[in-house]
């Protein structure tokens, strides 16, 4: 059997030979599902710790804080970097940004990349982390905005509830996501390097992303 029979073999099991009355079943007894739902038992403490390890691998800046303390170190963030405004996602809990003094820019369907440019921070929440990945998941929801509110701005604090929000790995992440919504996966800063392995960061999204492990969020 040569490598061109093969290929062919598996196109006609995704596709279902012809009179099967189930192209369904053919395509699900070919794949292979026994894979590993996620690598070594941990505990909910470890896995968040090996999350926040993962992140700060990727360079992300990860900080830990629980419900009452966020709004102070949110604004602690904002102001340390120097932020006059920050973009907010129509459904941000409004108490997150409480204490915080930057003006408050709405994304709006007629903003322009050019009007997004101009705010010094964006807020969000997201929909799920990878802890042995150490990335992020947007799924454009209601405390995340449009995704490219989350792309455009330089500086990108990504609060992340915990233990709800944290899972242990991909597949696990993926029971929890649509596929049919805007799926945006981050692991740290934007970033690429050319032939020389020199980085740059901010290249196609945010140069510095702040992940918030934050405890007790509503």
């Amino acid at each position: 059997m040569t490598s061109r029979d093969i290929i062919l073999g598996r196109v006609r099991r995704a596709l279902g030979t012809p009179g099967d009355p189930d192209p369904e079943a053919s395509y699900e007894q070919a794949v292979d599902r026994s894979y590993l739902r996620e690598h070594g038992t941990r505990t909910t403490e470890q896995t968040v710790d090996l999350l926040a390890g993962n992140l700060a691998d990727y360079r992300a800046i990860v900080h830990r804080t629980d419900r009452e303390e966020l709004p102070l170190l949110l604004m602690r963030l904002l102001a340390s970097s120097g932020a006059r405004t920050v973009l907010v996602p129509p459904a941000l809990p409004p108490g997150w940004l409480a204490a915080a003094h930057p003006v408050r820019v709405a994304d709006r369907a007629g903003s322009t990349a050019a009007d997004l440019d101009e705010a010094d921070a964006v807020v969000t929440g997201c929909a799920v982390a990878i802890a042995e990945t150490g990335t992020i998941v947007l799924d454009g929801g209601p405390d995340q905005g449009r995704r490219r509110i989350t792309l455009v701005p330089d500086h990108h604090i990504c609060v992340v509830r915990v233990p709800d929000q944290v899972v242990s790995s991909v597949p696990r992440a993926l029971e929890r996501l649509d596929p049919a919504r805007p799926l945006t996966w981050i692991s740290g800063p934007s970033a690429t390097s050319d032939i020389e392995l020199d980085r740059v960061e901010g290249v196609h999204g945010p140069r510095t992303l702040e992940v918030v492990l934050v405890t007790g969020a509503d």
